[in-house]
């Protein structure tokens, strides 16, 4: 036994992730359905209670939607008993007038019926019957009135003194009718001028708003003190249901033969009728039980057994799992020498292990390309330095410009002088490699050197402002940094313009550091140059040294947060920002930040 067990443990730890989510997923499933279970139990006790509250409610829709239509039907009838017109048609057909007269009268009479109602969706005919027994109508399905309904139509009508009348449908009419008196208004002597008879169809009417209700295990009803409204007839099946529900508000389960019924009824709020709908009970809930208590018996000796297996299957799958995470965890906090770690763990060589062995694989890799990419940019870096510093031999160029210097003052030629001394100084300041970093004071004297040749070169046509604080002026900035900025304002806006190119450098403290500006009045970029100048499609004239070139050697020293900003507008300048931390030189050749 033993053995098998040891087989089917490994067996099981070998499995893919999938099979034991599938294990997982079905014992969960059974757990769920033994929680229903116990729910439905608990539901089961308050379920009558709740059918009969969604009853009532779906009873109370239709019913509101029924007597919505008796109240238009309602206050047709009073609009045609008031109606001026046919108040006076009423008057000269109970005056007895001529023949012709009577006629135009009836016409009218009908005319007016039809304009007020007569074809409206739910009624079937409007009928008067005036002070001589004469019936005038007209509808969609237009009938005369047997004489002894219309007999009970006037005498109900009556007893209520112009008030409405229901009369309910009966074995000579199956349609529902509202009944008014129509007396005289104008004089107000409320003489009796004949009765307003409006046909209802009924069943249109109860079908249209009770369609939801009439299902075919279910049926609704209007019932009227004990005698049936609607529909004609009872089906067999409730042939012995015994309507004594009018008037009141609830549920019953009565027993039908051998058969038991869910009833709700619920009592009109306008009319003397109260609705029901009759849903037998045993056909709904007998199956309900017995599944409920058969399950109730098999769940019961499953429970104990599921838990524990539950738990064993959860644990086998998210343990791995949870334990890659931790070490995904460390390394996101930079933490790469995992391998020891890594060694000592053991995981079965499912799609678990699988991802462990690759993930130490990986960092193991990530280590390399770290290690590999540092050195790699800091060579490249240097060298490209290093590379356009040494573009030419500053020693020899030092030198025999010292001689051209001494030539020119000894002929009397003091501007050539001054471009020789300025530009050793220049080469002076680039001989020294080993300094990439400078105070702005010692950046400066760069630049005041390569202007003093470009002002010989351009006389009036430049104006330069060195606007940087005496405070500022310690601060430490990659060497070559502002000069390369300033030869791009010569080249692109100088050299580009007619008029007076003023350049100006100027310094501020942020919150970030130290921002120094170069700007000119040149004509300025467009969008789409400015674009292809930030990603070093455009290289610049003149030494070389790029705006791209300094942006990544001051994020290769500070840090992502920093380096070159460039603003333009065409026409009226462009606007150079270089962004570092503020690093100070101290006396002793030292520096902090």
């Amino acid at each position: 036994m033993m053995v098998y067990a040891h087989k089917l443990k490994a067996l099981y730890s070998n499995l893919r992730i999938k099979h034991k989510m599938f294990v997982l997923i079905t014992i969960v499933m059974l757990v769920v359905s033994i929680i229903s279970l116990f729910v439905q139990q608990f539901a089961f006790e308050v379920y009558d209670e709740e059918v009969y509250q969604q009853s009532a409610k779906s009873l109370n829709l239709s019913s509101s939607g029924i007597e919505n239509e008796l109240k238009k039907m309602e206050r047709l009838s009073y609009r045609v008993v008031t109606d001026p017109e046919i108040q006076n048609y009423l008057i000269s057909l109970n005056r007895g007038d001529a023949q012709y007269d009577h006629y135009v009268a009836i016409e009218k009479l009908n005319e007016r019926l039809l304009d007020l109602g007569g074809l409206d969706k739910y009624i079937l005919s409007l009928h008067i019957f005036d002070g001589q027994g004469e019936e005038y109508g007209v509808g969609a399905k237009l009938t005369r009135t047997p004489n002894e309904r219309k007999h009970k139509i006037e005498l109900e009508a009556a007893g209520k003194r112009g008030g409405l009348s229901w009369v309910s449908p009966d074995e000579h009419e199956h349609a529902l009718v509202i009944a008014r008196e129509i007396r005289s208004v104008p004089n107000l002597d409320l003489n009796h001028l004949g009765t307003l008879a409006i046909r209802i169809d009924i069943e249109k009417l109860f079908v249209d708003f009770a369609r939801g209700l009439n299902q075919q295990d279910a049926l609704f009803l209007i019932i009227s003190e004990e005698s049936l409204v609607y529909p004609r007839e009872i089906p067999s099946w409730l042939s012995e249901l015994k309507l004594n529900y009018a008037g009141e508000t609830g549920f019953s389960i009565p027993s039908i033969g051998n058969k038991r019924y869910f009833i709700t009824h619920v009592p009109s709020n306008y009319t003397d009728w109260t609705y029901m709908i009759v849903i037998p009970y045993d056909k709904i809930f007998q199956t309900i039980h017995t599944v409920k208590n058969t399950m109730l018996i098999m769940y019961g000796l499953l429970f104990v057994v599921i838990v524990i297996l539950v738990l064993r299957f959860a644990k086998g799958i998210t343990t791995p799992i949870e334990s890659l995470n931790l070490k995904m965890k460390r390394v996101q906090f930079g933490n790469f020498e995992l391998e020891s770690e890594l060694d000592k763990d053991f995981f079965p060589m499912d799609e678990a292990g699988q991802m462990h062995r690759n993930f130490r694989i990986m960092i193991q890799r990530i280590n390399e390309l770290i290690t590999e990419n540092y050195r790699k940019q800091l060579t490249i870096k240097e060298t490209e330095f290093k590379a356009l510093q040494a573009q030419i031999n500053p020693h020899f160029l030092y030198n025999t410009l010292e001689s051209i210097n001494w030539m020119s003052k000894v002929n009397g030629q003091p501007q050539v002088s001054l471009m020789v001394e300025s530009l050793g100084h220049l080469l002076r300041n680039s001989m020294n490699l080993n300094e990439p970093l400078i105070p702005i004071k010692r950046e400066m004297e760069i630049v005041n050197s390569y202007i003093t040749i470009q002002k010989i070169r351009f006389e009036d046509r430049l104006e330069f402002k060195n606007e940087i604080p005496l405070a500022m002026q310690g601060t430490l900035i990659p060497k070559l940094s502002i000069q390369p900025i300033v030869e791009n304002a010569i080249n692109y806006a100088l050299e580009q313009m007619i008029g007076v190119c003023k350049i100006s450098i100027c310094a501020a403290n942020t919150p970030n550091g130290l921002v120094l500006t170069v700007e000119d009045n040149g004509p300025g970029m467009d969008r789409g140059l400015l674009e292809d100048l930030k990603s070093g499609v455009i290289r610049p004239r003149g030494s070389g040294i790029g705006l791209r070139n300094i942006d990544e050697r001051i994020k290769l020293l500070f840090g992502e947060a920093y380096g070159l900003h460039i603003e333009s507008e065409r026409h009226v300048y462009t606007r150079v920002s270089l962004e570092i931390p503020q690093m100070l030189t101290l006396e002793r050749g030292e520096s902090h930040v």
